[in-house]
């Protein structure tokens, strides 16, 4: 079987220890994940099996949603709960109306400087590592997108918000640039993921769920064959004649006879189906050739 199991990673373990609970259970030789939570994060972990492993970057490119906590008057040098705290503020005086007007403010493009404890390489060492040792490296900011910011509550000193933003987007270190410009510091409590592009949290399956999960049942919340879990991206039939190219990794040429739209010219990716509708392969679009070459062929 090639799925991809929308999972509801728990607090306190790595993405990789998801994974590998996922395998154990359902017995399965090949999985991966397509995007890292760090250990205090719950929510949202697509994990791919099998055949699917293969197109584990299509879902890291997606956009993300997360619910965050942070604790302001506090930061730490992880910029999480996790690490050692480097300045402490006793008296916080904003009000919610600050707070939210500075949250709202990181609305819109933002650079970030990505955090040294993460696991971006320098020479190819894990920066986290680094970090351990006492090392700091310089690191470029990165430009990430924050489509939407909201706030939810606040329990002082803990204000909670949603934030819908760009692949690459740390929120812990979105928490420290908070902080900072509130005056008073501030580090990630909690955070949940609750979107993968279409996927939503409440669409997930807890690991305690996947005991009792039979495979062979049609329609089981969070688990998706490789076409459905792709159905965002625009599709391409091609005809009987065409399909031992493709199963060749050989590009596609445009032509009348096919239903080529223009949402295909600029799509992350394109499923390439058989004429009963079976999921070939997965192309893209060049514009100099005016083909559809194959990035992703399925045997």
């Amino acid at each position: 079987m090639d799925l991809i199991i929308s999972l509801n990673k728990p607090k306190d373990i790595t993405s990789q220890d998801a994974v590998t609970r996922v395998k154990k259970i359902l017995k399965f030789k090949k999985a991966g994940h397509t995007g890292t939570l760090d250990p205090m994060a719950t929510g949202l972990l697509l994990v791919c099996i099998n055949k699917a492993t293969r197109l584990a970057s299509y879902f890291l490119n997606l956009d993300k949603e997360y619910r965050a906590v942070m604790k302001l008057g506090e930061a730490t040098d992880t910029q999480d709960a996790y690490g050692k705290i480097i300045s402490k503020t006793d008296h916080i005086d904003v009000d919610k109306a600050v707070i939210e007007e500075t949250i709202k403010s990181f609305k819109g493009n933002i650079l970030q400087q990505p955090p040294m404890f993460s696991a971006l390489k320098h020479e190819g060492e894990p920066l986290y590592k680094l970090a351990r040792k006492g090392i700091e490296i310089e690191r470029e900011s990165r430009e990430v997108n924050i489509y939407d910011i909201e706030l939810l509550d606040i329990n002082m000193p803990y204000v909670t918000f949603r934030a819908a933003c760009s692949k690459g987007t740390y929120i812990r270190t979105l928490c420290d640039d908070i902080g900072k410009k509130l005056g008073v510091g501030a580090h990630l409590s909690e955070l949940e993921r609750t979107k993968i592009g279409t996927f939503r949290i409440e669409e997930s399956l807890y690991i305690e769920e996947l005991q009792s999960l039979n495979l062979n049942e049609p329609d089981n919340k969070g688990v998706y064959t490789m076409d459905e879990a792709l159905s965002w991206m625009p599709e391409l039939k091609i005809n009987e004649e065409m399909i031992k190219a493709v199963m060749h990794g050989n590009p596609i040429k445009i032509t009348e006879e096919l239903v080529f739209s223009v949402a295909m010219k600029t799509a992350l990716g394109i499923r390439i189906k058989s004429p009963d509708g079976s999921l070939l392969a997965i192309g893209s679009y060049s514009a100099e050739k005016n083909i559809v070459k194959m990035d992703v062929v399925f045997g």
